[in-house]
C-alpha cells in the first residue's frame, strides 16, 4: 500500500464537477483533504492519497485525463 500528497489544481471549467467524488468511486483509493482553496473562478485541493500503487497511478492518470494539474507536495 502507498500514499503521495498532491495538489490538485483545477482549471475554471472543472470547479463546479465532482472530480474527488468521481476518484473515490471508480478507484480503490482513499483520500484526505488537507487543505483546500476554491473560489467561483479556481480552486486547488491538496491531498493524501492511500492504496495500493496500480490504483494510484490509475487514479493520478485519471486526474491528468481530466486536466487537472498535479503538483507532488511529498
Amino acid at each position: 500500500m502507498g500514499a503521495c500528497v498532491l495538489r490538485l489544481i483545477y482549471p475554471p471549467s472543472l470547479i463546479s464537477e465532482p472530480i474527488l467524488y468521481q476518484l473515490i468511486t471508480r478507484f480503490q483509493i482513499e483520500a484526505n483533504i488537507r487543505e483546500a482553496h476554491i473560489t467561483l473562478e479556481e480552486g486547488w485541493l491538496e491531498v493524501e492519497l492511500s492504496g495500493e500503487t496500480n490504483e494510484l497511478n490509475r487514479a493520478i492518470g485519471f486526474l491528468e485525463e481530466k486536466g487537472i494539474e498535479i503538483v507532488r507536495q511529498d
